[in-house]
């Protein structure tokens, strides 16, 4: 079964019933597995609407929880440092998500991929809207 950690921004457009909605929901009848970081569930619920809280429960409830450990926080660390000595500042929200991706083996799916530069993290486009 492949896996798929969605980011935040495919989280947000499947809570509004927008694109991502239809292609979360068919994730399972496909075959994927969707997993989600909690950096993303933290910044989903820091921009909840009122009204959105039964529905955000509903789709986290639905997602597999990819763990931030030891491991992951140095390959973010290591990113960022990497990065950084060129010139390319990364957010440290987007390396532990990207780190949590590689954790537990799964692309990682967004509408903002430039955030998403490191050569270990396969990142598929799934633009908002």
């Amino acid at each position: 079964m492949s896996r798929l950690l969605l980011d935040s921004t495919v989280l947000i457009d499947a809570l509004r019933g927008r694109r991502a909605a239809s292609q979360v929901a068919a994730l399972r009848r496909e075959g994927t597995e969707p997993w989600v970081c909690v950096i993303s569930v933290d910044e989903v619920w820091r921009g909840i609407r009122p009204g959105e809280e039964l529905a955000a429960r509903r789709l986290f409830r639905g997602l597999r929880l990819a763990p931030l450990g030891k491991a992951q926080g140095m390959m973010a660390g290591r990113w960022r440092r990497e990065f950084a000595e060129r010139g390319v500042p990364l957010h440290q929200a987007d390396c532990l998500i990207a780190a949590a991706a590689v954790g537990v083996g799964a692309a990682l799916v967004t509408a903002n991929v430039r955030d998403y530069p490191m050569a270990a993290v396969e990142v598929r486009e799934w633009p908002a809207g």
